[in-house]
């Protein structure tokens, strides 16, 4: 076995690595073979439903189950917020039933009598004037001397911008199925902790961790709200509980799954640049708020300026509003498609104050970034691909007749660092292989990514590697976010697998007449170094085993990553719209996304998950908003019909170009679920702005926010 300062061999280039190779769960997924969590069915299986309050500031007077425990074909009724309880957004869960059949639980449900004392409520916090005591300064963040920055800049632009609450709208809502079984726990839940979720169920429900068997083949999105068990999981495993152990399904219907399950926090913001005539920021200054919903919270002050945080003068001031919405959570880079959209919608408007390129004002002051060079070299390969030159026009010329086209620069960044991750490494004596993880597979192809490098590091074919992910029983793999999966889970599946090949070599070295550690894995054959003539085939060499399997662990340490990981990368996206300026509708023509990552397995995967990652932000750009009511503090939007999102139709072309080249390779593995989602909400609104000659300060930019930000140029 290596010593823990053996220098591990990075992943290399061979006939496995960078090939465009298909998911292994893709027929399975495409057949409808695929179970989720919704799919789960047990002898004798109860349905879960939920009591939410109407009411977004309220304090429960009374609660009446007496009715709902009466009625035949209910096995369990379990109080969530008794008398006393103040509710501090709708759609709380108050009560909750399990019953034999949907239409009783919802029934019952319905039967549940609550007397509630309704308190005032804020759920909208644009108009920080209308706040009050809810607003929460952060404090200001200064540098250098901004006010005399502005009196000695040639030019100074001023703008607001505004991104609204989204919500993560996972297709497959929060929720899962739990059974008792004496002590013990069966959970099989949809999460991206499958490692963590059960022991974060075992402090709730006070039982030893070892006691929850979680267990996950395939989940339907998560986006980063899907790591804790939940209050609805805690109250699911309680109604079984109170079933006398029989198995309950509780997820959460689409009004509460978007009501409670999770958020990307507002941001509304008040910017002032200077710069000097040649394009260099001098000064930024800043008044931005947002909210998490109760926590109050939002953008970190700190994220502004996103990216161009050397800029030497700054002002930065944040508000947090404390409001009686759900709360937030992670989602898919949490803040920084917020901080990128007000930092780079700030940039192109003072870039058309300067009357300037704004790809020149971007490259010049990429120098106040940590990766000047690459962003610099980013920024020529999206205009080359976007067709800058060509198509690109000052605000000034947008040209004439109804239909007008424009293009917009966005920036991001991303760490992508590997989390913690531990892999066994199982090969049997007829030469097949077992890999295990208690990791989760998002579809993103986190098993491909596995079988890849498995296979590159015996010598095999992705067919021959059997991985076995989504079960608790497996050893420990972190939560998918934060990017951290990819990188964990290759440096874990590495290490087991060349441990295990350590004692394969070990096995056969007497037969091949050559010490160990002069023999190597390549296409199927144990040999010596440089001689095939000298070798075995995998499956002869796996006979010498003996009759038990060779078992071997490896672990990812993300403190000691040991050249096989690493973290920190950036991206550039261009967008191309057409806006139609007598109907303010903006049609998207073109997404150009240049990445850059560090060593890429499998360039398919890779590539989709940019492709997603801009589908995202083409909604949030263009279509989605949770919309609030004033007076009933209701979602009013809480649902698939309402709350907009892109169809194939609405999403135009998008170009992926990762930054592959020998640097970035030796950087080792990265994730990238998080960073290419950065830029295009900022791309995108600057695209409109070029097109229209004039800046729609707000997201999502619909048709009514273009015509009155016309009718606000023509005025």
């Amino acid at each position: 076995m290596p010593d823990p300062n053996y220098s591990w061999p990075p992943l290399g280039k061979s006939r496995v690595m960078r090939k465009r190779m298909s998911r292994l769960d893709g027929p399975e997924k495409a057949s409808g073979k695929a179970k989720y969590g919704y799919d789960i069915q047990t002898p004798d299986l109860l349905f879960g439903a939920l009591l939410t309050s109407p009411h977004a500031h309220a304090r429960v007077r009374s609660i009446d189950t007496s009715a709902a425990e009466k009625m035949t074909g209910v096995m369990a009724v379990e109080v969530v917020s008794p008398a006393g309880t103040e509710i501090q957004w709708a759609g709380t869960e108050v009560a909750a039933v399990a019953a034999t059949s949907e239409t009783i639980a919802a029934d019952a449900v319905r039967a549940i009598n609550v007397d509630y004392e309704v308190l005032p409520h804020l759920v909208n916090e644009e108009d920080l004037s209308k706040t009050g005591s809810r607003s929460k300064p952060a404090g200001e963040i200064l540098t250098g001397d901004p006010d005399q920055a502005f009196k000695e800049a040639d030019t100074v632009s001023e703008g607001h911008y505004g991104c609204p609450v989204l919500t993560h709208c996972t297709m497959e809502s929060h929720g899962q199925v739990v059974a008792w079984k004496g002590d013990k726990v069966e959970y099989w839940p949809s999460t991206q902790n499958l490692s963590g979720i059960g022991g974060d169920l075992a402090r709730a429900l006070e039982v030893p961790a070892a006691n929850i068997h979680a267990h996950q083949d395939h989940m339907g999105g998560g986006f980063g709200s899907k790591f804790a068990s939940d209050r609805w999981g805690i109250i699911c495993a309680k109604l079984s509980k109170k079933a006398g152990g029989r198995a309950v399904k509780l997820f959460l219907d689409r009004r509460a799954d978007l009501e409670m399950a999770g958020n990307r926090p507002s941001i509304f913001a008040k910017v002032k640049m200077a710069a000097k005539k040649d394009g260099t920021i001098t000064a930024w200054q800043s008044e931005s708020w947002g909210t998490r919903g109760v926590s109050g919270g939002g953008v970190s002050p700190t994220q502004l300026p996103y990216v161009y945080v050397q800029i030497p003068n700054k002002r930065v001031n944040h508000t947090g509003v404390v409001t009686n919405n759900g709360g937030a959570r992670a989602w898919r880079a949490p803040n920084h498609p917020q901080a990128s959209f007000v930092t780079c919608c700030a940039m192109e408007d003072l870039a058309a104050a300067l009357k300037m390129d704004p790809l020149e004002v971007f490259k010049k002051n990429a120098g106040y970034t940590a990766r000047a060079d690459v962003y610099r070299a980013q920024l020529d390969k999206a205009a080359e691909l976007a067709e800058w030159k060509k198509l690109w026009h000052p605000r000034d010329q947008a040209g004439s007749g109804p239909m007008r086209r424009g293009l917009g620069i966005g920036v991001g960044t991303w760490g992508g660092l590997g989390h913690p991750s531990d892999c066994r490494t199982r090969i049997h004596p007829d030469g097949s292989v077992d890999i295990e993880l208690g990791s989760q597979d998002l579809g993103t192809g986190t098993r491909t990514i596995i079988a890849m490098v498995a296979a590159e590091s015996l010598g095999l074919t992705v067919p021959q590697i059997n991985v076995k992910v989504g079960d608790s029983s497996y050893p420990p793999s972190g939560a998918s976010g934060g990017s951290t999966t990819v990188g964990g889970v290759s440096v874990s599946t590495r290490k087991a697998t060349l441990n295990a090949l350590a004692k394969i070599y070990e096995a056969v070295a007497p037969a091949l007449g050559a010490p160990a550690d002069q023999l190597e894995a390549v296409d199927g054959k144990i040999q010596v170094k440089g001689n095939p003539a000298k070798s075995m085939t995998w499956k002869a060499a796996c006979q010498k085993i003996g009759v038990k399997p060779i078992e071997a662990m490896g672990t990812n340490n993300p403190k000691q990553p040991m050249g096989l990981i690493s973290q920190g990368v950036g991206g550039v996206q261009i967008a191309d719209v057409s806006v139609d300026i007598e109907t303010g509708v903006v049609k998207l023509n073109r997404l150009v996304a240049v990445q850059d990552c560090g060593l890429i397995i499998n360039p398919k995967t890779a590539e989709s998950q940019v492709y997603g990652a801009c589908i995202m932000s083409i909604c949030g750009a263009l279509f989605e908003e949770r919309l609030m009511c004033e007076k009933t503090g209701r979602f009013v939007n809480a649902d698939m019909e309402f709350y907009k999102l892109a169809g194939i139709a609405d999403i135009g072309e998008i170009v992926v170009h990762l930054d592959i080249n020998e640097e970035h390779d030796k950087r080792g593995v990265i994730g990238l679920g998080e960073p290419p989602v950065v830029p295009g909400m900022g791309a995108i609104a600057n695209a409109v702005a070029n097109a229209v000659g004039v800046r729609v300060s707000r997201i999502p930019l619909t048709p009514d926010r273009v015509l009155e930000a016309l009718a606000r140029r023509t005025a």
